[in-house]
């Protein structure tokens, strides 16, 4: 759902980084790092045995025990799994084997904690109400990723029931989970709902990460925390076995410290499940994302700016130009789309779809949970919530009460928004804008910094660029486009359906060409540095 609550100083202050630097795991009695190593870099040093993936997984948990249990206390993994170690290990006789299963052997990756493992964890979207919902079970993505060798570190926090539960609610805030902290500045939101898998990623407490959006949960938290993130085209990668929200809108997408972990992940992610039939065109438009970057280059590309999402503060726009000039000094063409705004009635209409698809989809995944989870409608989710004050102490339900007085998929009211709503973001908006001025994508800032974590006022997040893709159920790319006073912000690639190595391909180059991301700095608060401190007190 969209991020409903969660911008500027830098200073030197940092939270122990020298003692979380150390933190590493032994192979071959060296120390190994894993802070800011890619899937690449892993997968050459356990290839070359400098590490085994038991040393990698020894690592990552050491790191998670440092950072997100104690000192900065990022709070973004709520489970972790109890096979890992055991996950480890068999890949090491894997390849002591030379039998290696793909691309990501021996890697430790996290998935949020609304998509189902078959590891003992519960899966849970945040609620207490599902706190016994061990499903023994893989969603497809999660056995994607297992088949391409990756091991499952975990499960990340999340905002809870994916930021769908109220407009009033505070992203990255779960009841077990607890709230999700930024680690660029701790004292700033990490974005919903895929808060936990950004800060963790960011932080390096795995080699990469899988989120969920349905508008905005990827891309948003993704931007916030400096990563590259992924929402594909809805039917690209399957959604059984994930808590849902809608059937148009949602997808799992992957979430990375560049472009290409994000490109390995979806390889390995992507593909037709015949329990979704929404992916039965995955199989002939999947291809190797990782593989086709290798073709990445700006030199000629045209690229049309969607003005109506810029103007989000003077600092974001100044990031935003210096993108532009980074992309034409490399070849590209950037045309400004002045004449083009979002009509205005198409948030209205996209809520009215989500409340509908929500109780019918949410009760058909809850039928399907185990005999421990007593909650099997969202009518008894409500009641749960209302019963439980841990879940409603910050915030209510009142968009749960509002999905379960719609009156389900044959209500004209909601055809005629679906039908409506996708024609005006697709056919009508994405497709025609790209068509009319020969594009090869859409660009835009994707939000602005993160805000202050506020239970008084909130602090929503800027940002523009995510309905048309949402809505549409097409691509979206968000890659590091630089800082404003320490907090990050990203830039945004558009496509029509399917365009997903066209946008990787993109965000690569200008990956390349600007090196925009720097790693977090774990900050108390922007106000408790130097600069700050010196700014406000009073002159001598």
């Amino acid at each position: 759902m969209k991020f409903p609550r969660s911008q500027r100083l830098i200073g030197a202050a940092s939270f122990g980084l020298a003692a979380l630097a150390g933190v590493a795991a032994h192979a071959g009695g060296a120390s190994y790092p894993v802070a800011e190593k890619s899937v690449a870099q892993l997968r050459a040093d356990l290839l070359s045995g400098r590490v085994t993936s038991v040393g990698l997984v020894q690592a990552y948990l050491a790191r998670i025990k440092a950072i997100d249990r104690a000192g900065p206390r990022l709070r973004s993994i709520i489970a972790l799994n109890p096979r890992a170690l055991a996950d480890a290990r068999h890949s090491d006789d894997e390849r002591r084997r030379h039998h290696l299963r793909g691309p990501l052997e021996g890697i430790p990756v996290l998935v949020k904690d609304n998509i189902e493992t078959d590891d003992g964890t519960a899966t849970t979207a945040g609620s207490l109400a599902l706190k016994d919902n061990v499903t023994h079970r893989d969603a497809p993505v999660a056995r994607r990723l297992k088949d391409a060798g990756a091991i499952i570190l975990g499960k990340t926090n999340l905002s809870e029931w994916a930021n769908i539960r109220s407009n009033q609610s505070i992203s990255g805030w779960s009841a077990i989970g607890g709230l999700v902290r930024n680690p660029y500045v701790l004292d700033r939101g990490a974005c919903g709902s895929s808060a936990g898998t950004g800060a963790a990623i960011a932080a390096s407490l795995a080699a990469a990460g899988v989120g969920t959006e349905t508008d905005g949960s990827v891309t948003c938290p993704s931007s916030i925390n400096g990563l590259a993130g992924l929402k594909p085209t809805v039917g690209l990668v399957s959604r059984t076995h994930i808590v849902p929200i809608s059937h148009s809108q949602d997808t799992a997408g992957p979430m990375g410290r560049g472009v290409e972990d994000v490109a390995i992940l979806l390889t390995a992610m992507a593909g037709s499940d015949p329990a979704d039939p929404v992916t039965s065109e995955a199989d002939a438009h999947r291809t190797d994302y990782a593989g086709a970057l290798a073709a990445a280059d700006l030199k000629g590309k045209r690229l049309g700016v969607l003005t109506y999402a810029t103007g989000l503060s003077p600092d974001v726009d100044a990031v935003f130009a210096r993108a532009l000039e980074t992309l034409k000094a490399h070849g590209a063409d950037v045309i400004e789309i002045k004449d083009y705004k979002p009509p205005s009635d198409l948030g209205d209409k996209e809520s009215l779809v989500l409340r509908t698809e929500l109780k019918i989809d949410l009760n058909a995944y809850l039928v399907s949970t185990p005999a421990a989870v007593k909650t099997r409608t969202l009518a008894g989710v409500i009641a749960f919530n209302s019963a439980h004050p841990r879940e409603t102490a910050l915030f209510g339900q009142d968009n749960f009460e509002a999905a379960e007085q719609t009156k389900g998929l044959a209500d004209p009211a909601y055809l005629a928004a679906r039908a409506d709503s996708r024609r005006l973001a697709g056919p009508e908006g994405i497709d025609k804008l790209i068509a009319d001025n020969h594009l090869d994508a859409l660009i835009a800032p994707s939000y602005g910094p993160a805000s202050r974590i506020d239970l008084a006022t909130g602090g929503h997040v800027g940002g523009r660029s995510s309905t048309l893709a949402a809505v549409s159920g097409y691509p979206h790319l968000t890659v590091p486009m630089g800082q404003i006073d320490g907090l990050p912000v990203g830039l945004s690639f558009i496509g029509p359906a399917w365009s997903e190595a066209r946008l990787l391909q993109l965000g690569y180059a200008y990956e390349q060409a600007s090196h925009a991301r720097k790693p977090p700095t774990y900050i108390p608060s922007l106000e408790a540095t130097p600069r700050a401190k010196t700014a406000f007190a009073p002159a001598k």
